[in-house]
């Protein structure tokens, strides 16, 4: 639906005390298309492999998992009714619906469920994924009848739930489809969209699924989705975004600058929400293997000389959150010590650069030894350059020259360069976050890779990290986990300058005022998708 607000229309969209228009007072209604304006494109459309958090919103949709999650993280009913944990911590169990099936008509039911984690464990599919590295902790997979589920695990490991509850759930026929590292209209969801068209660069078009009726505990209603089709347009830039919204081109957007919050905020033709991601901080992860990183001193400069909470100011106009450890400040795990305990400080930096022999400065003011500079290669993957990202890499870059004679050198890469980047290990630096919750996203960033660490862009082989990991994992108690990663990350950041933390990545929601039902997911904080959505008129 691509309805501009004309002067008549605001007549009708008298903001009640509440700060919601007269159109909230309507019931929901059936019917009509959205179109939302989105920031970034898929890298694949398979829901499993694509690690994009922007992409959450575009393939929820379609795809959907065991279980759902309440605001503090307790676990509801969805494709599984139920389920259970054994005594000595390795077995979960999982009760299925009976009454669920793919939007390709194939059953739902154990043996389906059953492939997907069983695919989980396979290098082949998954290898480069995080979802690889948690399935690889699987010792069996059972369906003792047609509706449950068991996997026994070959060790306590209390993350796993997050992971087996939330693993995005595929048709058995989609494992024998071309399609199925690309994703596509073959690969099959239960979810209340079906995908019809995929038009790369451009949008990517959506369905209603008239069989739905099996909506999570905590919806907000059940039944088939309001609306009959939901377009996803690729807008990059953020100020098209809000263009296009302001000028009735699309219905609802995300992603939105701080120069554009305004737009919206306080204005009765619209509504604007923000809520801050979970998982870790958008990051400057210090290769410790490669080039003048592996210095210690080098890293601790960069984490004591830079300045950032002016640089966001700048940027955002005060519309992101400066974070100063290894979680988001909503995480349950989340520890505020080291708030303000350092950066702005280029004497101690320049004196740790000192100590380390880096003393000589050419005429472009950058340090050097042994008549090697002062260069550290920051990789940014293209397909995460978003809310500005690259302005805010510049203007490190300019800080690090001007503070400490130290050169950044900002590389964007294609996914395929990424990967290649990632295995050879040849890099100063990677920049980053994730959404991953319940210690999952910590453990895929600190855990040795030689332990089977997915992610760990520091590629830190510390002795002293292992064991911490360890004890958060074998525990059920979130208070005895929250102590162990405090002590990791006083030792990752503050002692071992393994990564600088930047900001915590949010997202923005900016929908014209006929819109209703976009939100958030309540634990994740991330855009919802469009089950609950409908229009005032269409």
């Amino acid at each position: 639906m691509k309805v501009a607000v004309t002067a008549l229309s605001a007549l009708a969209l008298l903001v009640l005390s509440s700060g919601q228009s007269l159109y909230a007072a309507e019931q929901p209604q059936s019917g009509g298309s959205l179109t939302w304006g989105v920031e970034t494109e898929p890298n694949t459309l398979n829901p499993q492999l694509n690690g994009q958090s922007k992409a959450e919103l575009i393939l929820r949709v379609a795809y959907e998992s065991l279980l759902a999650r309440k605001a503090d993280g307790a676990y509801i009913p969805w494709l599984a009714s139920g389920y259970s944990l054994s005594a000595d911590g390795k077995t979960y169990t999982f009760t299925l619906r009976n009454d669920v099936k793919f939007s390709n008509g194939e059953p739902f039911n154990a043996h389906a469920v059953a492939e997907n984690f069983r695919h989980a464990q396979d290098p082949a599919y998954c290898a480069g994924s995080s979802i690889c590295a948690l399935a690889g902790r699987i010792d069996s997979i059972d369906t003792p009848d047609e509706y449950t589920l068991r996997i026994k695990l070959k060790q306590v490991y209390s993350p796993f739930l997050s992971f087996a509850a939330g693993l995005k759930l595929i048709s058995p026929s989609s494992w024998t489809s071309p399609q199925l590292k690309a994703g596509g209209t073959d690969i099959a969801g239960t979810g209340p969209f079906i995908l019809k068209r995929y038009e790369k660069g451009q949008q990517i078009e959506y369905i209603r699924n008239p069989d739905y009726h099996w909506a999570s505990a905590n919806a907000g209603h059940q039944g088939p989705a309001y609306l009959e089709s939901l377009t996803y347009r690729f807008l990059p830039e953020s100020s098209v975004r809000s263009g296009a919204l302001l000028s009735g081109q699309v219905d609802v957007i995300e992603g939105i600058s701080g120069n554009d919050a305004g737009e919206f905020k306080n204005n009765a033709d619209f509504t604007y929400q923000h809520a801050l991601n979970p998982g870790t901080p958008y990051s400057l992860f210090l290769n410790v293997k490669y080039g003048p990183t592996q210095e210690l001193k080098v890293r601790q400069a960069l984490l004591q000389g830079l300045d950032i909470t002016p640089i966001l100011q700048s940027i955002y106009r005060g519309e992101r959150t400066r974070v100063w450890g290894i979680t988001s400040p909503v995480d349950p795990l989340y520890d505020p010590s080291l708030s303000g305990k350092y950066g702005n400080n280029p004497t101690l930096a320049n004196q740790l650069l000192d100590e380390a022999g880096w003393k000589n400065k050419g005429a472009d003011g950058i340090r050097s030894k042994d008549g090697q500079p002062l260069s550290i290669e920051i990789i940014q993957a293209q397909a995460t350059v978003r809310d500005q990202r690259d302005v805010l890499l510049q203007a490190l870059q300019a800080q690090a020259r001007q503070r400490m004679g130290i050169e950044l050198k900002i590389r964007y890469v294609d996914s395929g360069t990424y990967s290649e980047v990632r295995n050879n290990g040849k890099f100063g630096s990677i920049a980053n976050s994730n959404t991953d919750t319940d210690g999952i996203d910590i453990e895929n960033h600190y855990l040795p890779i030689n332990a089977g660490g997915a992610i760990n862009y520091s590629r830190t082989d510390a002795p002293e990290i292992l064991p911490l990991l360890q004890g958060a994992a074998q525990t059920q108690d979130n208070t005895e986990r929250k102590a162990f990663y405090s002590q990791l990350q006083n030792f990752a950041v503050w002692q071992q300058a393994l990564a600088i933390p930047l900001y915590e990545p949010e997202d923005q929601i900016a929908a014209a005022s006929y819109v209703h039902g976009v939100g958030f997911r309540p634990f994740k904080q991330m855009p919802e998708n469009a089950y609950d959505v409908w229009l005032s008129k269409h």
